[in-house]
C-alpha cells in the first residue's frame, strides 16, 4: 500500500502596483549638496515562501525615462546618450538572486541590477515589511521599503565633468530607496 502526502503550497505570487510605488536616489552635486530624484517602476512580480524563504524571488522593471529631479533640463541631459541613453536602454531591471530574512520587519534581498546595459550583483537592505492588509475593494496588499548603494562608473555612467576647483560635478556614490506596495495575484 502507498501512501502519498499532499504538501500545502506556502508560496503567494504578488504584483506590483506601480501607483503607489517608487525608486528615489540621490547623489552629491559638486561635492556639497545633494540632488534627488525618482523613477517611476513599470511592473514587478514577487512570489514569496513563507516556509522557504531563500525560495522567494522578485523581479522588477523601471522606466528609464520616467527620471524625475524636478529640474527639466537636468532630467533631459539625463535621459541623453551621456547618461542613461533611453533611447538604448529604455528600462532598467532587478532580478534576486536570493532572498534571507534578517527579522520579522526586515530582509536582504540579492539580486542582479542592469542599468544602461550593464548589469550588476546588488543587495537590497529591506528595511520594512507591512503586514498584510486587505484594503476596501477586498485585495490583500503589502509594502515594503529598502535602500542600497551602487557606483553608477559600475554601470557605464561615467559622464563626470572636472571642477576647475578640484572634485567632479557628479558623484559616484548613488543611493537608492525603495518604498513599493504589492496586491496579492494568488
Amino acid at each position: 500500500m502507498t501512501t502519498d502526502t499532499v504538501q500545502e503550497v506556502t508560496v503567494s505570487v504578488w504584483s506590483l502596483d506601480p501607483t503607489h510605488s517608487g525608486a528615489h536616489f540621490k547623489v552629491r552635486h559638486m561635492g556639497i549638496a545633494w540632488v534627488r530624484g525618482d523613477f517611476r517602476i513599470l511592473r514587478g512580480t514577487l512570489q514569496w515562501d513563507d516556509d522557504k524563504i531563500s525560495e522567494s524571488s522578485i523581479d522588477v522593471e523601471i522606466d528609464a525615462a520616467s527620471v524625475n529631479s524636478n529640474e527639466p533640463k537636468r532630467d533631459e541631459h539625463l535621459r541623453n546618450a551621456d547618461l542613461l541613453d533611453v533611447e538604448r536602454f529604455p528600462s532598467m531591471h532587478f532580478r534576486s538572486t536570493g532572498v534571507s530574512r534578517s527579522s520579522a520587519d526586515s530582509a536582504l534581498v540579492a539580486g542582479e541590477l542592469t542599468i544602461h546595459g550593464v548589469t550588476r550583483q546588488v543587495e537590497l537592505r529591506v528595511t520594512e515589511i507591512s503586514p498584510a492588509t486587505k484594503d476596501p475593494w477586498g485585495n490583500i496588499r503589502f509594502a515594503a521599503s529598502a535602500n542600497t548603494k551602487v557606483s553608477r562608473k559600475d554601470f557605464g555612467l561615467i559622464w563626470n565633468p572636472l571642477l576647475e576647483t578640484g572634485g567632479v560635478l557628479v558623484g559616484d556614490e548613488v543611493f537608492i530607496d525603495l518604498d513599493v506596495e504589492f496586491t496579492k495575484t494568488r
